[in-house]
């Protein structure tokens, strides 16, 4: 591809877009449209939510001792579950048995102590808590999920209710979570009525001492920040409007770019020109991508601008918060720009084009704009759903609670389906008859006929790594109530090894080809071996050793892997043997026979990158990435995936081993610290075990590749 005649088509085409009213009108016009629109719909949305949140229990910690009678009154108010210490630290917990741990003053304690139950609670004084260990561990008691609210019956309750005098309570919500808001209320409203009961059994037995009116004082403490309520409002518009005003930006530019030149017939004349269509595509898709990135920047950049100047000095929002926006905004224009390019490209004019990306249109935007919804947030299920994923991120990282795992999940899942959208508009722009306005099948443009023999294209293992990650993710979320092992195995041969020889078989690829089925060198194998021995140690001492994951990631890790106290063999089965059979065949397999059209390098480096990143974690990408780089080199020196499962099987089983047995000379090395010497000792081995591999046989000849592509179409890099 010659990048000079690239810009060139990209220059063309950007000034063109830019001199067209149109684009500028409806990039103004169509939000004063739409918004208004839209927002009748969220109501409804929001309305329904409601309900379905007035019909969920509240779990309520109740952090101390309540008096008998005080408990039976909440538990039969309804729609309220009590947690005894549910959340609550050693220390704690500690504090507030012994009565170390006291209630603040403040406002509600001190003020109007004649105040009668006619009085409007809503004329209370709400004020902010001064920092102490009991609001520190409501906080994150109620950030972390485990409860909707902490109840905080303080020490001197009991014996205040049972002498007639006042004591305190305090509830510990977060008015940013609905769920959190809804169980402050519900148990703000039982405490009151049962103190109304409690007033009016002391009338009825006798006199009224000093305080027995009020019984107690009930203390609403609102645990989020002022960043957080700020970052609740931003969070819920902003998302729906950045991706709205991106989806614009690249929808009217990919009409004009394609239906619109051949309205005006210069698409023939482009094609008649000595380029390429690779070249074509590119510079056509970057002056969309262009256009579309810059509507998201001057959005960005305005929302920060006006947000800054209204909030007061005390609310500031971090301007990195805003910067980090817009790179979330990158994957989602790549993959608007992709897809209504590709799309628009079967239009035959501007009006058409605009009938033919409005399907693709309305879905994308109600994706973005639920997001606005309270209960729509950043978790497992919503983390790989495509556009949301990068709406409910944006959403997060202004509540500040973007977990790395998600935040790493989610970005991983808008590349891989960007780079979807990018094959798919390659595959289409290939079709020379497409571009000149004829019609194909989808069959045909897709390239979805089976083949005869050969071995796949770089876009169909790439869009076949997407697919299996994706049925990998939800798959795995379906079975999470499992034992770990059953997990562990289902995910393997149901989400690995099953789509894998399924897409092998089903588009009639050569399976000894494509999977590598074929038998080793001697040398071959006994290479695999000692990388197999090796790589674990090697890797820990010098990769985890200058990016260590964090104690409690690895300490999970360590459990996890042990299946919850499953046999030696069971755990030898499920960990060492089952992922080495299963991802050798998917990721040297699969995926490297179709990247191995761009070049030994790439297939090894890529294939490499994509089963670091199958793993869904950043802690362990560097160390599988490492890894992978090891197994791609044996499938390439052996020609065969054996070698791979080898030495795949041996790595898992030393570490696995070692920590089932935990003798007790690795003590240090299962607590990451691998002594220089045996870093040094595992080097070495693993490089005799490269040498070996250098010097295997691998009975695959170089261009093998384009010969065994058989039945295939003959797309190349651009075929999916």
């Amino acid at each position: 591809m010659r990048l000079a005649i690239v810009w060139t088509i990209l220059c063309k085409e950007l000034v063109e877009s830019l001199r067209d009213r149109r684009t500028l009108v409806r990039l103004l016009v169509i939000p004063v449209v739409l918004y208004p629109l839209f927002a009748l719909g969220m109501s409804k949305l929001i309305g329904s939510e409601a309900a379905a949140r007035e019909a969920r229990s509240s779990r309520i910690a109740v952090w101390g001792e309540l008096a008998d009678d005080l408990r039976g009154r909440l538990e039969s108010a309804g729609k309220i579950e009590l947690a005894p210490w549910e959340g609550a630290p050693d220390d704690v917990r500690a504090g507030l048995l012994s009565g170390a741990l006291a209630p603040p003053p403040g406002p509600e304690v001190e003020a109007r102590p004649e105040r009668g139950e006619g009085d409007s609670e809503g004329e209370r004084p709400r004020w902010t808590e001064p920092e102490n260990p009991v609001l520190a561990a409501a906080r994150a008691a109620v950030g972390e999920r485990k409860v909707d609210a902490v109840l905080v019956p303080w020490p001197t309750l009991r014996a205040e209710l049972s002498r007639g005098g006042k004591g305190a309570v305090a509830i510990y919500f977060d008015s940013v979570r609905a769920d959190s808001a809804m169980a402050e209320a519900r148990l703000e409203g039982a405490l009151r009525r049962a103190r109304r009961a409690i007033v009016a059994e002391r009338e009825a037995a006798r006199g009224l001492p000093e305080g027995f009116s009020i019984a107690y004082d009930i203390a609403p403490r609102d645990v989020a920040q002022d960043s957080r309520k700020v970052g609740q409002l931003l969070g819920s518009m902003m998302p729906m409007m950045l991706i709205l005003m991106s989806l614009l930006g690249s929808f009217l530019p990919a009409i004009d770019l394609t239906a619109g030149e051949k309205e005006r017939g210069t698409m023939q004349t482009l094609l008649c020109a000595p380029v390429r269509s690779i070249e074509i595509i590119s510079g056509k898709f970057l002056a969309v991508w262009v256009i579309s990135l810059l509507t998201a920047l001057g959005n960005v950049v305005s929302l920060s601008l006006t947000v800054s100047r209204m909030l007061p000095d005390v609310m500031v929002v971090d301007p990195w918060i805003f910067a980090l926006t817009f790179v979330l905004l990158v994957p989602v224009t790549l993959l608007f720009s992709a897809l209504f390019l590709a799309l628009a490209v079967f239009a035959k004019d501007f009006k058409d084009g605009q009938n033919a990306l409005m399907p693709a249109y309305l879905p994308l935007s109600l994706l973005a704009g639920i997001t606005a919804l309270p209960v729509v947030e950043l978790n497992p299920w919503t983390a790989y759903a495509p556009v949301l994923n990068i709406a409910v991120l944006i959403k997060a990282l202004f509540l500040g609670e973007a977990p790395v795992d998600l935040l790493f999940a989610a970005l991983i899942s808008s590349a891989l389906y960007a780079c979807l959208a990018l094959l798919f508009a390659a595959r289409v722009f290939a079709r020379e008859s497409v571009l000149l306005g004829g019609q194909e099948s989808a069959r045909a443009v897709l390239g979805l006929a089976r083949r005869a023999g050969g071995t796949p294209t770089i876009g169909f293992s790439l869009a076949a790594f997407a697919g299996v990650q994706v049925l990998f993710f939800y798959g795995s979320l379906l079975i999470e109530r499992a034992s770990v092992a059953v997990q562990l195995a289902a995910s393997q041969v149901g989400f690995f090894l099953l789509p894998t020889l399924a897409l092998v078989v089903g588009f009639g690829y050569a399976p000894r080809a494509t999977l590598g089925l074929r038998p080793p060198s001697v040398r071959g194998l006994a290479g695999a071996l000692l990388l197999g021995a090796s790589a674990w140690i090697a890797i820990g001492g010098t990769v985890l050793r200058w990016f260590p994951p964090p104690e409690r990631f690895a300490r999970e890790l360590g459990e996890l892997v042990l299946l919850g106290g499953q046999p030696y063999p069971v755990v030898l089965l499920l960990v060492a043997v089952t992922p080495a059979v299963c991802e050798e065949l998917l990721f040297r397999g699969l995926v490297y026979a179709g990247l191995r059209r761009a070049g030994s390098a790439a297939a090894i480096g890529v294939s490499a990158l994509l089963f670091g990143l199958a793993h869904g974690s950043v802690y362990r990408l560097l160390p599988t990435f490492s890894l992978g780089l090891a197994l791609g080199y044996a499938r390439h020196r052996t020609g065969s995936v054996l070698a791979g499962m080898l030495l795949h099987a041996v790595n898992n089983g030393l570490a696995v081993s070692l920590l089932y047995f935990k003798p007790p000379w690795t003590q240090g090395v299962m607590e990451g610290e691998v002594p220089w010497s045996l870093t040094a000792g595992a080097v070495v081995v693993s490089l005799a075990g490269l040498l070996l591999l250098r010097s295997a046989r691998a009975p695959e000849e170089p261009g093998a590749e384009a010969r065994d592509e058989g039945g295939g179409d003959g797309g190349g890099a651009t075929a999916v």
